[in-house]
């Protein structure tokens, strides 16, 4: 009762700063306040496979695209309908509609995209894994490209701008609020296992296919709801945005905030991008600036800034108990 309190008056505030923040904070920060809540996204859900279940993806691009573009065509072409069908509520209410609507379908064709991915491909383990998730991230960019009902090389142009501040904390809350719970019960632990040892899961009864793969499907929602957030923000989508690039950052935010923990992938997410635009102003030289401080990180805090501290934390719960 009293988590459930937390998470209502968590909306409420979200729901109160939402009307005055641009105003506040400025156009700019409030765009990379939005582009922080997608990235806390992404990396919290790619912590779920690579953090909890210990399989090395490395496409998770690839399923952001899905479901960026998923949303912006099913919003720009079917949304006109939905309009006159709505058009007794609200034009707030009819964005929400559509914007919830479109996020359903991105979330739906980037689960399907990771479980047809996830069924062959996670029975191979380590280096064959991860160089299958880069193929198939790649394979999605190229295919893209090649489709112009949703721009193609050009671009998708003209995607209705539906989400903001508060519908992509609303899905922050609620991807952190899922994978804590998950990781908690009884599957968190058959992740966990298969992270340890996964030959030792096996002869323990773990179904680790299975599981694999349903940790590789909830991923891949999450990260195809992030990218429906991200195409109703700015507007305008290009395959460029999903390279095999974009999937490397996700995996340095886990990796600055320390893999298996949900507080890190946070952490990592803002620092990863508050920190990149705060080097942009070194030009060519910003993301040498940052890789520097990336590597200090690793070799001061291997574990990740706060790996270590979730990993006491939960000795102490388990003690409790």
């Amino acid at each position: 009762m009293r988590r459930g309190l937390l998470w209502l008056g968590a909306v409420l505030v979200l729901a109160a700063l939402e009307p005055n923040l641009r105003g506040l904070i400025g156009a700019y920060n409030y765009q990379i306040l939005v582009l922080v809540g997608v990235n806390i996204i992404l990396a919290v859900s790619l912590n779920l496979i690579n953090g909890f279940t210990g399989q090395f993806s490395i496409g998770h691009a690839g399923f952001y695209a899905v479901g960026a573009y998923t949303s912006a065509a099913l919003v720009f072409y079917a949304g006109p309908s939905v309009r006159v069908l709505t058009a007794s509520l609200p034009t707030v209410a009819q964005d929400a509609v559509l914007l919830l609507m479109g996020l359903l379908g991105a979330a739906l064709v980037a689960g399907l995209a990771g479980l047809a991915v996830g069924i062959p491909s996670l029975r191979l383990r380590g280096d064959y894994l991860a160089i299958v998730t880069l193929g198939f991230g790649e394979i999605i960019r190229v295919l893209i490209l090649n489709i112009d009902a949703i721009g193609g090389a050009r671009g998708f142009a003209g995607i209705p701008q539906l989400s903001n501040f508060f519908w992509v904390y609303l899905f922050v809350l609620i991807t952190i609020a899922t994978v804590h719970n998950l990781v908690s019960s009884s599957y968190g632990r058959a992740f966990v296992s298969i992270r340890d040892d996964e030959i030792a899961a096996e002869a323990m009864g773990v179904d680790t296919t299975r599981f694999k793969v349903m940790s590789f499907v909830i991923s891949s929602m999450f990260a195809g709801i992030a990218g429906g957030l991200f195409g109703h923000f700015t507007m305008y989508l290009h395959p460029n945005s999903f390279t095999f690039v974009a999937s490397f950052y996700v995996i340095i935010m886990i990796v600055i905030g320390g893999l298996g923990s949900i507080e890190g992938a946070v952490l990592g997410a803002v620092v990863f991008t508050v920190g990149l635009e705060v080097f942009r102003g070194f030009g060519a030289f910003r993301l040498i600036n940052f890789s520097v401080l990336l590597v200090l990180i690793m070799i001061y805090r291997p574990q990740g800034l706060l790996g270590s501290w979730t990993l006491i934390k939960r000795r102490k719960q388990a003690g409790a108990m």
